[in-house]
């Protein structure tokens, strides 16, 4: 497991390499990919699977009155 040790040395070895203005625009655009990802993941088929098992219990209840 990573330590805060070795958490601090590779943010400072990240601010050498790139220096500080690179920093803000490479966490924006991580932000970005995260959120394109997270939006092309989430599937509309599992909410429509669920209306339509709430459909069919409408209709059963229905059949049995």
């Amino acid at each position: 497991m990573i330590g805060t040790t070795e958490i601090v040395v590779i943010a400072l070895v990240i601010l050498v390499l790139f220096g500080a203005s690179a920093i803000p625009k490479f966490a924006k655009s991580l932000g970005e990919a995260k959120k394109e990802y997270k939006n092309a993941t989430a599937d509309d088929e599992p909410k429509e699977a669920a209306k339509k098992v709430e459909t069919a219990k409408d209709d059963k209840k229905e059949e049995s009155k």
